[in-house]
């Protein structure tokens, strides 16, 4: 009896499973991750005694937008549809009668049927579609319980701290690759859907515990906290490439957008970033003064109104500046001569030939003589090469390479007529020569 219902079992299922399946999934709501494919049957439908788990060759299914389709047999991946249309499968391990030459598909079909029967009358094969939601998965809550560490940096002031801040916000995220999602993640779920609410918990605190690393990035752009908000294409990037290994390469999901409500700092880091930066304005004398003698300004008038009369009070502010040290005159000039000075690091020495003057090769700064005064690199060798007399630069050729300027014409080089010493620029020799102290004139023109 048992070979007898084997036997009837397996052609009865070939039979049944000669029809081909149609696939079609209808819209994935936002809170479905991935799907089963089911068969698309009807009250008219005859497909209705078919095995679950076994797709005949030339079945079709249709992916939507917004969807991603995965067709595995025996457990492994066989075919991946990405682009919304419609596709056929055909694996040619499930033959049909509705697909090829009658004569082959007859002839498959019943060594189909004699493999079945040594399984006791079961398909020994299994074959699934599944459907993955590709749209953007928004509303994903977040918010720091603890204070994450910020790296506050402005080189212009000399600011480098560590502070701590909070945010709360919405980020999104999307299956970017559904074969490793479908492999690390979801896996063959039987049937029905796998919900959004199976990683939620999970994304959430990887999302948090990674946002001290994506901050750090941010802190190296030298970035204010108050700043974050509206860089949030970089917070993004920044938190792709933290969670890389764990969302990227291992479950195939990549972080779109962030949005972020509110983003705070204790009271005393504020008031700390705020007196450093304050404090380091005050670095230049001139703002230094300034703020003198606005406090002088204040004084006055608080002094104006003392209650003891205004003799008094004059006299209490005069003691405080005598006090104080320096007065507001006097960083006035520090300001002015550190101006000065920095014109006449910028500018060529007053007097001096332009033609002895020359761009650094090092630093790009104007200099005279034979050294750098910014770097103090060395002057370069002319040989037989001229200096431009618009920019210093040494050339060889009839133009200057960096202003285009025409070489000037006729103008003389020297070579000392006693020693044959030559100079580093021949058009510009010094008066006497270093080697013998023979007078430079008309004679050691060449």
């Amino acid at each position: 009896m048992g070979l007898i219902k084997a036997a009837l079992g397996s052609a009865g299922g070939v039979l049944a499973d000669q029809w081909k399946e149609y696939f079609v999934c209808d819209a994935l709501p936002k809170e479905v991750l991935a799907r089963k494919g089911e068969k698309k049957t009807s009250g008219r439908s005859s497909n209705t005694k078919g095995s679950d788990n076994v797709i005949s060759d030339g079945s079709g299914l249709v992916v939507a937008d917004g969807q991603c389709a995965i067709i595995t047999d025996q457990g492994r991946v066989a075919e991946i549809c990405a682009e919304p249309g419609e596709y056929t499968y055909n694996s040619l391990t499930e033959p049909s009668l509705f697909t090829g030459k009658f004569g082959e598909a007859v002839k498959n079909t019943f060594k189909n049927i004699g493999k079945r029967f040594t399984y006791g009358g079961e398909p020994p094969k299994d074959q699934r579609v599944y459907y993955f939601n590709t749209k953007e998965m928004m509303e994903n809550l977040f918010g720091t319980a603890n204070p994450v560490p910020f790296r506050v940096v402005d080189r212009n002031v000399g600011l480098d701290l560590d502070v701590s801040i909070r945010c709360s916000g919405l980020y999104s995220y999307t299956i970017s690759d559904p074969i490793l999602f479908y492999t690390n993640v979801c896996g063959n779920f039987q049937s029905g859907d796998y919900p959004r609410s199976e990683l939620d918990k999970q994304l959430k605190t990887e999302f948090i515990s990674n946002l001290q690393p994506a901050f750090g990035k941010l802190s190296d752009l030298e970035m204010r906290p108050n700043q974050i908000p509206n860089h949030t294409e970089e917070l993004c990037d920044a938190m792709n490439e933290a969670l890389t290994q764990k969302w990227g390469e291992l479950r195939g999901l990549k972080v779109v957008s962030i949005a972020i409500n509110s983003l705070t700092l204790p009271d005393e880091d504020m008031e700390m970033i705020k007196q450093m930066q304050r404090t380091a304005a005050f670095r230049d004398p001139t703002m230094g003064a300034a703020h003198i003698v606005g406090a002088q300004g204040d004084a006055m008038r608080t002094a104006a109104g003392n209650e003891g009369g205004a003799m008094a009070g004059f006299m209490g502010m005069g003691m405080a500046m005598n006090a104080g040290g320096m007065n507001p005159q006097n960083l006035y000039a520090m300001g002015a001569q550190q101006q000065q000075q920095a014109a006449q690091q910028q500018a060529p020495a007053a007097g001096a030939p332009q033609g002895d003057s020359w761009t650094c090769p090092q630093c790009g700064k104007p200099a005279t003589g034979k050294f750098c005064m910014e770097c103090g690199t060395k002057k370069p060798d002319a040989g037989n090469g001229w200096t431009c007399p618009q920019c210093g630069t040494v050339n060889k050729g009839k133009f200057c390479n960096e202003c285009g300027a025409k070489k000037p014409e006729g103008a003389p080089t020297y070579k000392c007529d006693k020693c044959g010493w030559e100079p580093e620029d021949p058009h510009n020799p010094p008066k006497f020569c270093p080697e013998c102290g023979d007078v430079f004139d008309d004679n050691d023109k060449q």
